[in-house]
């Protein structure tokens, strides 16, 4: 008699371990499904109050790079003086003051863009530092004239930057 109550037992409790088991299977997928939902709609929400500031933060690059072209800063910051040492360091302390004034947009991009981005910045004082080392220049005027010389003869780097920048924002529509 002992025995058949042990098998009555194990009959009654298979199908219970069986439905319990099913729906423990059911109810952790269950939860795995609504937390994935969740966090889907979360990121959503977060996208579309972060877009407008990556756009901003690619257009404030964008014009960080317009204003470092060689031809558009070297018209907008006059020499002082006719000495061409105080002209490059007035031309790279404007770089600088742009590039440390948007800073913070880094945040924003990507680290390519930010770096390519850097690049481009770096480029610009080297073209400005090589320039200032030639021999044939010896003012300010004549170091206006070698730099924007070179850039009708080349791209100059913040054109490659600029149009990096615009191919990372075409990705985000």
């Amino acid at each position: 008699m002992d025995s058949e109550r042990v098998i009555d037992l194990f009959l009654f409790a298979i199908p219970a371990l069986i439905t319990g088991l099913i729906a423990y299977y059911f109810f952790r997928e269950h939860t795995k499904n609504e937390d994935g939902r969740r966090r889907f709609l979360l990121k959503k929400d977060l996208q579309v109050s972060a877009l407008p500031l990556r756009l901003q933060a690619y257009e404030r690059m964008a014009l960080f790079l317009e204003r470092i072209k060689p031809s558009q800063l070297l018209t907008r910051v006059a020499p002082i003086s006719s000495d061409k040492d105080s002209y490059e360091s007035l031309l790279i302390q404007n770089i600088e003051q742009e590039f440390e004034h948007n800073l913070s947009q880094q945040i924003y991009i990507s680290d390519k863009c930010w770096s390519i981005i850097n690049a481009a910045k770096n480029a610009t004082i080297q073209l400005i530092r090589k320039a200032s080392l030639l021999e044939k220049t010896d003012t300010a005027n004549k170091l206006r004239e070698v730099v924007l010389t070179e850039m009708m003869e080349r791209r100059s780097p913040s054109d490659a930057a600029l149009s990096y920048i615009k191919e990372e924002v075409s990705e985000l529509w």
